[in-house]
């Protein structure tokens, strides 16, 4: 081969290798999909189960790699730890999610063991404090990042955490209460613990279980509603069992058993190498309730809060569909008094909402409307929840007067010199047979009702003064104080010819009513009101006349004479009330429709501010438009009150005023022109 023609292949060949070489040096460009792009920026330790693509390029920095740190995550805490020249927004971070990983790793120790993790735990929430608080920028200026979204969730769930395997070290029988502080020494760390924002209801002295809110999941609630911020959201349980008969020595309420807790960690320390130094945290629990946010660091810092998840669980735990139903036929194992459960501890600043549930019902019945107020946050701030669980197989008169005496006993338990605003103005809302309960509290009866009833019963003179002396109480009552506002849910007023159905009167005759009422009365009851035949034949032998007391189903026939005397009571002077009724079948004329169970005739009150008629059956209190039509309504009232209270207070600075969302027009169904209560003739349904 001549020297040109090797030159030239040494050329080519030398061309050729370069290009090669430039090939394996190219850069290959690949399309992503949404989710690879969305795992690739917000996957993470907690998310993936791998670490986050920030702390990847934080590890490459430090010469690591994350594969490597799955299985030797101390090792590349220990190298990232002493490591210079990486800024600390990058290393703290990334430590934190190292150290979570180590805490996710490391083996759950047995009972008694000191628990390894808790130590994980408090260095993972102690590099993220370290993020948030102790870098060249503030939260604020980081507010869109992502990795300060995941920095706060590695805190918030290492709070969690270390908060959980702590109570479960320190769980005891003791007796002695906690103290609102305290001091504990665990793994090397000095605890400080604070208690003084909270109080366990019933005065309970502490919980019997502590539970991440994030761990529950609920069947029959249809939303959720949390509040993100910083520290864990947690559910402190503590004992409170079941209603039972003839309990009359217990307070006639007590306070929702599983609230809602936040707890924080603190650190003190005025310089970042300070607080990677100190081996103290301060444990701080707060009522979401009463705080909504915290200064750290010169920054005021919104507080986690879950508000679905402790009313959830107390539903689940409660056991209140088959109590309500023995309670109704009456079965030793019920209950004989009403009873009030309050959603939260006791606000003195917030108004009060009573609900009163229908017939054969109880607390349950409000699961969904009790969950979105008190997930809106305008309502929240300024309403308390009090459900009253009343014994459904009593008659109207007696329920009305249990359920007002232990509203005041409550609110004069709290209050004593009434004075709060927790005892103005507060909202009844009533479902079905709840809502005629609501009328009655609500009303005056005048004289009528207790003539009305002696003359049913013809009573002797001296039956008359007995029974006066004690059962007049039930008959005679005017408007309870207190009361601003009434809210009416498919509401018999008059009645309902279901009552009379053939099922539903086999049903009433199973209905045994309490001996302790029928004696708390009077001894002439019991005869057949209280389904007692000995006592029936001893009251004939006697010569008397055993006193018809009626069982609650008797009280909503169409043609019972109580239901007919209180159909047309005045409602109290000043009392603003408002109707939601159902509609089954649209295509039915309003007048003469009914919800499957009540008739619209029955339904509807003259007066009212405003009606509304929701495509719905009997259970309205249910439907998204029926709670949408109270929330309006619970606004609107909210707003009326800061209007009053300007009127009153005219100096008073309108910005000191709690800010309200604007009000949207009302949706109302106008009232039949008209008499004033439709003809029950238009009901021509069995």
């Amino acid at each position: 081969m001549s020297d040109a023609m090797r030159g030239a292949v040494r050329f080519w060949s030398g061309l050729l290798c370069l290009a090669i070489l430039s090939g394996c040096a190219m850069v290959e460009i690949r399309s992503i999909s949404a989710s690879e792009y969305i795992n690739h920026k917000r996957g993470d330790i907690l998310t993936s189960g791998a670490l986050s693509a920030s702390a990847d390029e934080t590890l490459q920095m430090a010469g690591l790699e994350a594969k490597n740190c799955g299985s030797l995550a101390q090792a590349c805490i220990d190298v990232l730890t002493n490591l210079s020249g990486i800024p600390d927004e990058k290393r703290l971070a990334t430590l934190a999610e190292l150290w979570l990983l180590q805490a996710m790793n490391l083996p759950t120790p047995v009972k008694g063991v000191e628990n390894p993790k808790v130590n994980a735990w408090l260095q993972t929430a102690r590099y993220a404090y370290g993020y948030l608080f102790y870098t060249q920028r503030s939260p604020s200026q980081r507010a869109f990042e992502d990795r300060q979204t995941q920095v706060l969730d590695y805190y918030n769930y290492a709070v969690q955490e270390a908060t959980t395997a702590l109570f479960h070290a320190y769980a005891t029988d003791d007796p002695e209460p906690l103290k609102r502080t305290d001091e504990m020494t665990y793994g090397g760390w000095r605890i400080v613990t604070d208690l003084s924002g909270i109080r366990l209801p019933g005065g309970q002295v502490r919980p019997k279980e502590l539970i991440p809110a994030s761990s529950l999941s609920f069947s029959g609630v249809r939303s959720v509603y949390r509040r993100d911020g910083f520290g864990a959201e947690l559910v402190a349980v503590v004992d409170d069992g079941p209603l039972s008969s003839g309990d009359d020595t217990n307070e006639p309420f007590s306070e929702m058993p599983s609230p809602t807790l936040t707890v924080v960690f603190k650190f003190h320390a005025e310089t970042l190498d300070e607080l990677l130094k100190t081996r103290t945290v301060y444990l701080d629990v707060y009522d979401p309730y009463r705080k909504q946010s915290i200064l750290l660091r010169s920054l005021r810092v919104p507080l986690a809060a879950n508000f679905t998840a402790g009313y959830g669980l107390w539903l689940a735990r409660s056991g209140f569909a088959t109590q309500s139903l023995r309670t109704l036929l009456g079965r030793e194992d019920g209950f004989e008094r009403p009873h009030i459960y309050m959603m939260q501890p006791y606000d003195p600043d917030r108004r009060i909402i009573v609900m009163l549930h229908g017939l054969g019902s109880s607390p349950e019945a409000w699961v969904n409307l009790a969950n979105e107020i008190m997930g809106d946050e305008t309502l929240r701030r300024n309403y308390q929840i009090w459900q009253v669980y009343y014994p459904t197989n009593l008659p109207l008169a007696y329920n009305q007067a249990y359920i007002r005496r232990a509203i005041l006993e409550t609110l004069h338990h709290f209050d004593p010199d009434g004075m709060a605003r927790a005892s103005q103005d507060m909202v009844l809302i009533g479902h079905s047979m709840g809502g005629v309960l609501a009328r009655l509290l609500s009303s005056s009866s005048g004289e009528g009702l207790w003539e009305g009833w002696a003359q049913d019963n013809a009573m002797d003179p001296e039956q008359q003064a007995q029974l006066e002396a004690r059962a007049a109480q039930l008959f005679r009552f005017d408007p309870m104080p207190g009361v601003e506002r009434v809210i009416f849910l498919a509401s018999p007023h008059r009645g309902t010819s279901m009552a009379r159905n053939t099922l539903v009167r086999w049903l009433s005759g199973l209905i045994r009513l309490p001996l302790n009422m029928l004696e708390s009365v009077g001894g002439a009851f019991k005869g057949k009101s209280g389904g007692n035949a000995d006592a029936g034949k001893a009251d004939a032998l006697e010569g008397k006349r055993p006193l018809k007391l009626p069982t609650s189903i008797d009280n909503l026939d169409v043609g019972d004479p109580f239901v007919l005397r209180t159909a047309d009571l005045p409602i109290g002077k000043g009392i603003r009330y408002h109707s939601v009724i159902g509609q089954k079948d649209m295509s039915v004329p309003l007048e003469a429709s009914d919800d499957g169970v009540v008739p619209y005739w029955s339904a509807y009150l003259d007066g009212a501010e405003s009606q509304k008629v929701v495509h719905s059956g009997h259970s309205v209190q249910e439907t998204p438009e029926a709670i949408l039509e109270i929330r309006r309504i619970l606004h609107e009232d909210v707003e009326n009150e800061v209007q009053r209270r300007a009127r009153s207070f005219p100096a008073q600075d309108p910005a000191a005023a709690p800010a309200l969302p604007p009000v949207p027009p009302r949706a109302t169904t106008p009232a039949p022109v008209g008499a004033a209560h439709p003809s029950p003739a238009v009901d021509a349904r069995p």
